[in-house]
């Protein structure tokens, strides 16, 4: 269920409705406190549009005005990002990072490098060797979206350095970690 949007003329009618009857209390488009309402309506209207976006904000997945105090709050954007992140690719730390429970399992470094955008396999190496690798597409393209990307940014960009940062940073600090991209 979304939630509701009300416009300038509904709160006008709901404001008119609450006024008491009589010949004092005009209802009329061109009466003087019908004007006035009207004039307190539209912030009203406003009010409620920003009361929605707030709603759609609250969400780090879907999150545009509230990103910065989402990536304040969890410690981002790490070096991880580059120095020009896209909208998306802030997101995807945010929600990340957010979303992370920690481990050490193949299933945990593969939904983490989802949450991030990457689609990848994990080889497994003979334990005495401490290595391990990931597999994943030689690039992965990031297309710019309409709603969820912003405005000034690239159409498209690809790599994976964001992949090799951030597992890097939380893979176990005893073993090495392999990229394999195909």
């Amino acid at each position: 269920m979304s939630a509701p949007l009300y416009s300038a003329a509904d709160y006008l009618s709901a404001l008119q409705k609450l006024m008491p009857r009589g010949r004092v209390w005009p209802r009329d488009a061109e009466a003087i406190q019908t004007k006035t309402l009207a004039g307190l309506t539209a912030v009203y209207e406003r009010n409620n549009q920003r009361a929605n976006q707030l709603l759609v904000d609250a969400f780090p997945s879907t999150t545009t005005e509230l990103i910065a105090e989402w990536e304040s709050t969890l410690g981002l954007p790490d070096p991880c990002a580059g120095p020009a992140p896209t909208l998306q690719q802030r997101r995807a730390q945010v929600v990340a990072t957010f979303a992370n429970p920690g481990g050490q399992s193949i299933a945990y470094y593969i939904a983490y490098a989802k949450l991030l955008g990457y689609d990848i396999t994990i080889t497994q190496f003979p334990p005495d060797q401490f290595k391990w690798q990931i597999n994943a597409s030689l690039n992965t393209v990031k297309y710019f979206r309409t709603g969820i990307s912003a405005a000034g940014e690239s159409l498209a960009s690809w790599g994976n350095d964001v992949l090799e940062c951030e597992m890097n940073r939380i893979k176990p600090a005893h073993t090495t970690l392999i990229f394999s991209y195909s």
